[in-house]
């Protein structure tokens, strides 16, 4: 049901004005406001960016990333992923180690300060080929060839290791924090319509949504700083997003390791069984946007993914980014100046230099940051591996963004 009103009531206004400063919201009101539409959703929009600003002011942050896809080969079969190729694909690729590296010193030599390795979930448990291959490198896993590769990287560069490989074990969590400075896996939805038949999670086993939240707890345990968040437009009922939002807000009050919320939207694309579902709205996304700070208060960093605004025209993306501001977004999340968005390949990332002079003409200051958050920062001592602590400290200034950026201008 669509919530649209001339004006909001004084009763939800006071709690909106709570909520701008860090209240949280009611569930009963979230999901009203998930589809707010009118003069409730710009009431709405107003709280959002007034809690936004009182926890990050007017700087928008972003990390300058490397992209290595280390494997597209997956267990799963999701319908809207065009990432992942089966065996006997032409396209079908996992990288060596020289491939690796290469990547690695690319992104080096333009200022990346993360290597954001991202991965298909456990295709060694489905292929024989691909379980063959890694034993002849001497692995038995996936997420050891993971553990090798960002060991490496950190031995041979200065970039900082982010790993994105799906549900990974207990075993595997402590095996991989000493060589990251974090990780993050989307939840993506709890709708039980994404298991059903024709659902877009159907037949893929790492996204049972109760699987995927009990990974998520225990990287909160391991006091493991972490990215997850949901994707929109794949299934589910506007209400149920925020379903999935106050199940991810459960653990971040348990544990607090949660460093960023992403609000990733739906793109079809002619090669995904879910070519002709129906993308969701801008609308949809600022409304989503909106109410995950507001759930999440000054707690999470809010991020929505650049290259997928709504329209690819010069004008329209820079609107693009103005509309998400207003709902409270503090964060463009990784952007590379060498390797392309392996996800969403068709949807180029913005030029860094353009998107700062952007957020200059609408108030914003555009920083880097690491792959690790400045709040895990300045308590290094419990969620950075001792190994990794002075590298991170190295790089960062006194609010624990990165130091010297404007230096990385004149790549």
């Amino acid at each position: 049901m669509v919530f649209s009103v001339l004006s909001v009531s004084p009763e939800i206004q006071r709690e909106l004005d709570a909520a701008a400063n860090g209240a949280g919201l009611l569930e009963s009101t979230a999901k009203m406001f998930i589809t707010a539409e009118g003069a409730a959703l710009e009431a709405l929009l107003a709280a959002a960016a007034a809690l936004r600003d009182k926890r990050t002011g007017k700087v928008i942050t972003y990390s300058r990333k490397v992209f290595i896809p280390l494997t597209n080969l997956c267990r799963d079969v999701c319908g809207y992923c065009t990432f992942v190729r089966q065996p006997k694909d032409p396209l079908a690729h996992t990288m060596e180690s020289d491939e690796v590296f290469a990547t690695v010193l690319a992104g080096e030599k333009t200022g990346c300060k993360e290597a954001l390795f991202s991965l298909g979930d456990k295709p060694e448990l489905k292929y024989a080929s691909y379980r063959a291959w890694l034993q002849k490198r001497g692995f038995t896993s996936t997420a050891q060839y993971v553990y090798a590769m960002s060991a490496a990287t950190l031995q041979q560069s200065s970039l900082l290791p982010h790993i994105n490989a799906g549900a990974l074990s207990d075993e595997d969590f402590d095996m991989l924090r000493p060589v990251s400075v974090s990780m993050g896996m989307m939840l993506e939805g709890v709708s039980p319509a994404l298991l059903a038949r024709g659902g877009a999670h159907r037949g893929s086993p790492d996204k049972d949504p109760q699987l995927r939240l009990r990974v998520i707890e225990t990287a909160g345990k391991k006091r493991i700083p972490f990215t997850t968040g949901i994707l929109i437009g794949i299934g589910e009922q506007p209400e149920e997003r925020v379903d999935a939002l106050l199940a991810l807000k459960k653990i971040q009050d348990e544990y607090g390791h949660i460093q960023e919320i992403i609000v990733q939207n739906f793109r079809a694309k002619p090669d995904i069984r879910m070519r002709s579902q129906p993308e969701p709205s801008e609308d949809d996304m600022m409304r989503a946007i909106a109410v995950t700070r507001l759930l999440f208060g000054e707690s999470v960093s809010v991020q929505a993914p650049p290259n997928l605004l709504f329209d690819d025209s010069e004008n329209g993306a820079q609107q693009g980014y103005q509309r998400y501001l207003q709902a409270g977004l503090n964060d463009w999340g990784g952007v590379s100046p060498v390797t392309k968005d392996f996800i969403n390949p068709e949807r180029a990332w913005p030029q860094l230099q353009r998107l700062r002079e952007d957020m200059q003409a609408f108030g914003f200051i555009l920083r880097e940051r690491l792959g690790v958050y400045p709040e895990y920062i300045f308590r290094k001592d419990i969620y950075l591996d001792a190994g990794l602590r002075q590298r991170v400290s190295d790089l960062v200034d006194e609010t624990g963004l990165v130091r010297n950026e404007k230096e990385m201008w004149k790549i």
